[in-house]
């Protein structure tokens, strides 16, 4: 059986829900990971020039589709943002203010998707210089 066809035949209780995940370290890959192995279709968006060849990488790559982007480019971005806009759910574990310098932080997108739920797992905590901004208008997880 080829991938597609495993994809065709992915059932569980998160059939039919689409999670745009922006690869990243710790939390954010585990988290997809566990998603799509209960049957979410989960896209991996991987950064321009990244690498997939660690253990956990490969580990938790499985049962996900990846597409590459450079983030820094205008096109590469709204192509994200429009990826975003479909999907049910975003995963995101990028430092504090990268993903609004990318034109992709919660405000922005759930601006254009407001169903949707914007995922942010960080490791920088909740108080403290790095800390993650606070979003009060927005599904935000962290």
């Amino acid at each position: 059986m080829d991938q597609a066809q495993t994809r065709e035949a992915k059932q569980g209780p998160l059939t039919g829900i689409r999670i745009v995940e922006f690869h990243g370290l710790g939390p954010g890959p585990f988290a997809g990971m566990l998603l799509a192995d209960m049957g979410a279709d989960v896209l991996r968006i991987t950064r321009h020039g990244g690498s997939d060849d660690s253990d956990f990488d490969t580990t938790t790559s499985r049962n996900r589709n990846v597409l590459t982007l450079d983030l820094k480019q205008d096109c590469d971005a709204q192509a994200a943002l429009a990826l975003c806009c479909a999907a049910d759910v975003l995963i995101e574990g990028f430092r504090p203010g990268v993903m609004e310098r990318l034109g992709l932080g919660p405000d922005a997108v759930r601006a254009k998707a407001p169903g949707l739920v914007y995922a942010r797992m960080t490791g920088w905590g909740q108080e403290g210089p790095s800390r993650a901004p606070l979003d009060t208008t927005s599904t935000t997880l962290r």
